[in-house]
């Protein structure tokens, strides 16, 4: 399988991204199956456009790409899976549970490769603090204090952000789903997440009809417990993580992608890291290259659905828990 045959499903920010860094990759025949007028612009690049999904069902590829949104992801899915293809959502899988189950017996009947986007993993910062974690660089922790924070209407200056899935309740919108990554690395540092409770509300003036601010509380199988804030309002924008432990602190900021470590005993902070240049992009091309060797190869990525509806499950109790009102206890 050296000349991979992919589709790409949806051409808001993220499709073009992944359209984007897809084209510099070598041995890859790239289509976008998008109502997007914008894709026009790159159709001289030999790129196959395609204005409906049941359109690009006629054909055969090897991978499709999910960017479309929230809402429609697992039904866009099914639908690939059946014929075989091997998947890679962008975060999250989907606004619910409804017909995950369907997803997953078609995928392990078939045989399919699945990955959800899990960016954050592939951040230089990130990685560096799970290996510190492994390593019990600042003991066994205790607690995690999270927070990403920033104003949706910056995220895409040049686009309507009223019109945009993260804004809209009946396309999978809110910060909590949105901001899910928050979820995703602490989970990959961690593990399973046994309680929450949440309070998530529409807080700002921003013409949105979901929840624009979330506070969590997670405790972990571990014992640990992680403290996340996330919120469509704030500026400038702020995006850290400090996890305190028996033997020190490590604090890392997204500004400068900088990470410090806290030692009690002596009793001095360390830089570990810190760019200033970081290219975000980075973590997008790193990441679907490792899909797709695992495609290549055949073997099982992390965060294949399975892994992922883990996290999906942690999303939707802290949704419930605000509604609610109560704890909520994780199977």
């Amino acid at each position: 399988m050296s000349n991979l045959r992919i589709l790409i499903i949806g051409y808001g920010s993220i499709g073009k991204r992944h359209t984007k860094n897809l084209l510099k990759m070598n041995n890859n025949q790239v289509s976008v199956c998008t109502k997007n007028k914008e894709v026009l612009k790159i159709k001289k690049k030999n790129i196959r456009i395609f204005k409906t999904i049941n359109e690009s069902l006629k054909e055969n590829f090897d991978v499709v790409v999910i960017c479309n949104e929230t809402s429609l992801h697992v039904k866009t899915a099914i639908k690939f899976a059946q014929k075989g293809c091997h998947i890679f959502f962008e975060k999250p899988i989907s606004d619910s549970l409804d017909d995950i189950p369907k997803l997953k017996k078609i995928v392990r009947q078939k045989k399919i490769i699945t990955m959800v986007g899990c960016n954050m993993r592939f951040q230089p910062g990130i990685k560096l603090i799970k290996k510190f974690i492994e390593k019990e660089t600042v003991g066994r922790v205790f607690s995690v204090l999270v927070e990403n924070g920033s104003y949706m209407p910056d995220w895409h200056p040049w686009e309507d952000y009223k019109k945009s899935y993260a804004s809209r309740k009946k396309l999978g919108g809110g910060v909590v789903l949105t901001q899910i990554h928050e979820y995703d690395y602490l989970f990959w540092f961690f593990g399973k997440v046994d309680e929450v409770y949440a309070i998530n509300q529409k807080l700002s003036d921003l013409k949105i009809d979901v929840e624009d601010f979330s506070a969590s509380l997670l405790k972990f199988k571990k014992k640990i417990i992680a403290e996340v804030h996330l919120d469509y309002f704030q500026k400038p924008s702020h995006r850290t993580c400090k996890i305190i432990g028996t033997k020190g602190q490590i604090k890392w900021n997204w500004e400068n992608d900088h990470v410090e470590v806290y030692n009690y005993k002596i009793k001095k902070w360390t830089t570990k890291h810190i760019r200033k240049n970081f290219d975000r992009n980075n973590m997008y091309i790193d990441e679907m290259k490792y899909f797709l060797k695992c495609v290549k190869r055949k073997e099982i990525p992390m965060n294949s659905i399975t892994d992922a509806l883990k996290i999906q499950e942690v999303a939707l109790a802290i949704k419930k828990s605000s509604d609610k009102k109560i704890k909520i206890t994780l199977d």
